[in-house]
């Protein structure tokens, strides 16, 4: 279904690059170039990286990948553990993680992650239909991760409801030659790191990582075995350019525990579920992946950006055993082959007060294979064939012009232009299930930035969102037969502040706070299936809204004249997440996000390189059904953490959940959940972890 045309995203976008060429040259001195004369300065560091957020009007986050090995970190939701806005916990300890930025993601689909798009090195890792099922990013092997929550992250040419996570490798020209990382604790986790590097030339280098983990799981059935490889290579033809080549192997398999009724976790948390032993749950992915990024100085203020990605994934997937009176009724077993093609460009350009950025992003997904019947984890026979493509070409632009020396404006777009294809064969008689659509939109952006002192800004935005269907939420639809889904879409208001300041005496403060509210037509969510249970109903709401308040903040206070240091951090995230005036659920809560959740630490650092403190999790009730009728319970958990750094070693200790509290990590969604329902997934007892890093 065409919204509008998309030959005026690119007739816009080249409009507006011609317009501002031709206008005159202002130099406003807050502004700096974004590229010199030497390729070096392309060569990111974290004040490049707070310049560029400071030219945002809305909600982004930096994470130092640094900081994550002072502390335990076995997934991406504990890198996103202090980002205000975004909600994420593992299921039950291992890789497999649910997040959900600003209300994305809040049905039962939850398993494809869709509505937060993945980058690595400025190339998708999210497929071209838009979900994360197949592989979620490892955080440590990331330099670090940009978090732009919904329309924020249109620099990158996202547009979706949670908008984006960029992550950034480390290469052997912004890190140590030789480093050493082993992390081990509570319930058999073991996590063991080798990276080496080298400079041959001054025009070349490489950097490779080799990793092994093992977890065997506070939950019965939830171990997990994984062993990656990471490398990239830099060449630089010359002193304006620079190529680097990226390869990927990630080889991991998990048991799922199954999620459990309000009985069995009353009875024992860290069961396994009863159908996830006898259909012997797996997800076991094999992920090559190999890509190309490539920066070029065009002039003096000018630069170009242009690379191409290739992923091939192989999933292994028993999933669902059905069973009556201990006759297996239904099973499901997913093998699978992927293959994910990516492709970007970007021209950035200072022109006179006028930073320009325009973009084009490509993106093709298949995935062949078939849908078994489950067997004890092996396939019994093929039950339907499955052929799936997805498409998505974008086009963006974006102009903040420096039309004062306190006062940047924002204009920009982004046009969308994707194509959905699901064909299903039924395998005995051979007839074709199919969904197929087209999905074209625009959608503008409008905001300002007044800068109040050095290092304060207020911000404020107008933006549209866009995001068309998965092929997970085309594959089973609540309407049967082939109705097409329409694309979700919406606007979005954010206004806010964040600021940083170094005072005398080595005080430094940093905060940021988002106020947003989005207006959704045509959200898209899905419930469980009640005739078959584990596939799910996906369906158009006419409308929701989704709001909230996100609060960071990070200090550093001195204490007294020896030079300690302490060190609090918050992230409040309140969320108010509903649907508006829908003819079954009136203005009911979304269920899955809780209402409020506040996490923090409090740590002292000495000069020596010593560190202690605690840490804090607060996290309200939330809904386990959009019938709002499964109610599941606040938590607060408390935890503490210690270490000692210098230049080339460190170390850590981190205790979890000290208190021993027994608490829901993850719910699933039904339509109206009740107490047999299985939707409850235990968080983490009690648990040390230890961390040794050494760098030479």
């Amino acid at each position: 279904m065409r919204c509008s045309s998309f030959g005026s995203a690119l007739t816009m976008g080249v409009f507006l690059l011609a317009a501002h060429v031709s206008m005159p040259s202002r130099v406003v001195a807050q502004a700096a170039p974004r590229a010199s004369s030497d390729i070096d300065t392309i060569v990111v560091t974290e004040r490049a990286l707070n310049e560029e957020i400071d030219l945002v009007p809305g909600g982004v986050t930096l994470v130092d990948a640094d900081e994550l090995k002072q502390r335990n970190t076995s997934s991406l939701a504990d890198l996103l553990r202090y980002v205000p806005g975004v909600w994420s916990a593992s299921a039950y300890g291992g890789d497999s993680i649910f997040f959900s930025s600003r209300g994305s993601n809040l049905d039962a689909t939850d398993y494809d992650m869709n509505g937060i798009v993945l980058l690595q090195d400025g190339l998708p890792v999210t497929t071209a239909d838009g979900n994360n099922h197949n592989r979620i990013l490892d955080p440590l092997s990331a330099r670090y991760a940009t978090v732009a929550r919904g329309a924020n992250a249109l620099e990158y040419g996202v547009s979706t409801l949670g908008g984006s996570i960029a992550f950034a490798s480390p290469t052997a020209r912004n890190s140590d030659p030789l480093q050493l990382f082993v992390n081990a604790g509570s319930f058999g986790q073991l996590l063991a790191r080798g990276t080496l590097g080298a400079q041959f030339s001054d025009n070349t280098d490489g950097l490779l990582t080799i990793e092994g983990k093992q977890w065997d799981g506070y939950r019965d059935h939830s171990e997990e075995r994984r062993a990656g490889l990471y490398g990239n290579f830099g060449w630089r033809p010359s002193e304006r350019t620079e190529s680097r080549f990226f390869v990927t192997y990630v080889d991991n398999d998990e048991q799922l525990p199954g999620a459990l009724t309000r009985a069995q976790f009353d009875a024992d948390p860290n069961q396994a579920a009863p159908d996830a032993l006898t259909g012997n749950y797996q997800k076991n992915v094999d992920t090559l992946r190999v890509a190309n990024h490539t920066i070029m100085q065009v002039g003096e203020n000018g630069r170009l950006e242009f690379g191409v990605s290739f992923e091939h994934q192989s999933l292994y997937h028993p999933i669902v055993d059905v069973r009556f009176g201990g006759v297996q009724v239904f099973g499901l077993l997913v093998d699978t082959t992927s293959r994910n093609y990516g492709g970007v460009v970007r021209y950035t350009n200072r022109i006179g007060s006028h930073d320009l950025l325009l973009g084009l992003n490509y993106g093709q997904s298949a995935v062949t294979g078939g849908n078994y019947w489950n067997d004890g984890g092996q396939p019994a026979f093929l039950m339907q064939a499955v052929e799936e493509n997805a498409t998505s070409l974008t086009a963006y632009a974006l102009d903040r012009w420096h039309v004062a020396e306190r006062v940047v404006f924002e204009l920009g777009f982004q046009g969308v232009d994707a194509m959905r294809d699901v064909a299903d064969t039924d395998a005995m008689s051979g007839a074709v299930d199919e969904s197929k659509g087209y999905f074209s939109h625009v959608t503008p952006r409008a905001g300002v930035i007044y800068t109040v002192t050095n290092g304060v800004d207020l911000f404020a935005s107008v933006s549209g969102l866009y995001e068309p269907p998965t092929n997970f939420q085309l594959v089973d639809l609540a309407s049967g037969g082939n109705h097409l889904l329409d694309a979700m879409h919406g606007t979005v208001l954010e206004v806010g502040a964040r600021g940083r300041t170094d005072a005398a005496g080595g005080k430094r403060l940093s905060w940021e706070v988002s106020l947003y509210h989005a207006d959704i037509r045509d959200e898209i969510l899905s419930i469980d299936d009640p005739t078959a249970p584990g596939t799910s109903l996906a369906t158009n709401i006419d409308r929701t809204t989704h709001a909230g308040i996100e609060a960071g903040f990070g200090a550093d206070l001195p204490i007294g004249t020896s030079g300690a240091v302490l060190a609090p951090r918050l992230s409040v995230t309140i969320n108010d997440f509903n649907f508006d005036g829908d003819v079954y659920y009136g203005d009911n809560r979304l269920p899955a996000a809780p209402r409020e959740a506040l996490r923090g630490e409090v740590i002292y650092k000495r000069p020596n390189g010593f560190y202690i403190g605690p840490t804090f999790d607060v996290v309200g009730e939330r809904f386990g059904d959009f019938a709002n009728t499964y109610r599941v319970d606040s938590y607060t958990l408390f935890g503490l953490r210690t270490g000692w750094a210098n230049d080339r070693w460190s170390t850590f200790a981190e205790l979890v959940n000290a208190g021993d509290e027994t608490y829901v990590g993850t719910v699933g969604v039904r339509d109206v959940a009740g107490p047999d329902s299985p939707i409850l997934n235990a968080g983490s007892p009690r648990a040390i972890y230890l961390g040794v890093q050494g760098r030479f």
